[in-house]
């Protein structure tokens, strides 16, 4: 949460919405175009043999194009893959990361 919180606190608007999206985006008040890609991140790390059509179809419903889902395919598989890398190392970010806004 750290390591990736702190390019959305970055990035953001809002730290304290990146931080609230961070720890748990359900809690949120997002726009819908915000909201239907995290859903699909969530359930594409929590389930992802049971990814489908009409997922990609959610996205494309408030407005996101093909290379839209691409790239939120792309970004939610690449945090997956880098997060169970540090859980399997025990690895912790490094100190700036929490400091970083």
């Amino acid at each position: 949460m750290t390591a990736h919180g702190a390019p959305v606190r970055q990035r953001g608007k809002s730290p304290e919405l990146g931080e609230l999206m961070v720890q748990n985006c359900r809690a949120t008040q997002l726009e819908p175009r915000q909201k239907a890609m995290l859903d699909f991140a969530v359930k594409l790390t929590e389930h992802p043999d049971k990814m489908d059509e009409p997922d990609r179809a959610a996205l494309r419903a408030v407005g996101f194009g093909d290379r839209d889902i691409w790239d939120i395919e792309a970004v939610a598989g690449f945090y997956n893959m880098s997060n169970r890398i540090a859980a399997a190392t025990e690895m912790r970010p490094n100190r700036e990361y929490h400091y970083m806004v």
